[in-house]
């Protein structure tokens, strides 16, 4: 783990890159509230965080998600994913619905609070500043993904 810059001169969080887990339902997102010790805390983004060595996007995604949120990997059903790059780094968002009912939440390492919020709603929170962006990409589909959720 620890930071890398990149080309730009930009430091990021994972030497081997980033990964955070999108869960969508019922045209809602999952989201976590950022502990205020953590790097952006008082943000909400979704779980994620540095991919360890021989570790997949995929599999980094669900390993935070358990870490943070509590998400038991067995109940996501991952349908695709989202790639942002800065200046060589990668921060990889993997799309997901739960393949359960209730998904079991709880917030553990570096969580403050989690919600599920509907689509429409993302934009009024103080969003993480890279997960603002990621979410405001017209290209990047992660709006699209959660509003086709509801149905």
């Amino acid at each position: 783990m620890g930071w890398a810059t990149c080309t730009h001169g930009h430091l990021h969080w994972g030497r081997r890159g980033a990964a955070g887990l999108l869960l969508a339902r019922a045209g809602g997102v999952l989201l976590q509230l950022r502990a205020g010790w953590a790097h952006q805390g008082g943000t909400w983004s979704i779980p994620g965080g540095a991919r360890e060595r021989g570790e997949s996007a995929v599999e980094a995604a669900l390993r935070e998600a358990h870490e943070e949120l509590g998400v038991d990997r067995s109940v996501v059903d991952v349908r695709g994913s989202y790639l942002a790059e800065c200046g060589g780094w990668q921060y990889e968002t993997v799309l997901a619905v739960p393949a359960v009912a209730e998904v079991a939440v709880r917030d553990v390492a570096e969580s403050a609070g989690h919600a599920w919020v509907a689509a429409a709603d993302v934009d009024a929170l103080p969003l993480h500043p890279a997960f603002a962006a990621a979410w405001a990409d017209p290209d990047g589909d992660l709006r699209d993904f959660v509003e086709l959720s509801a149905g």
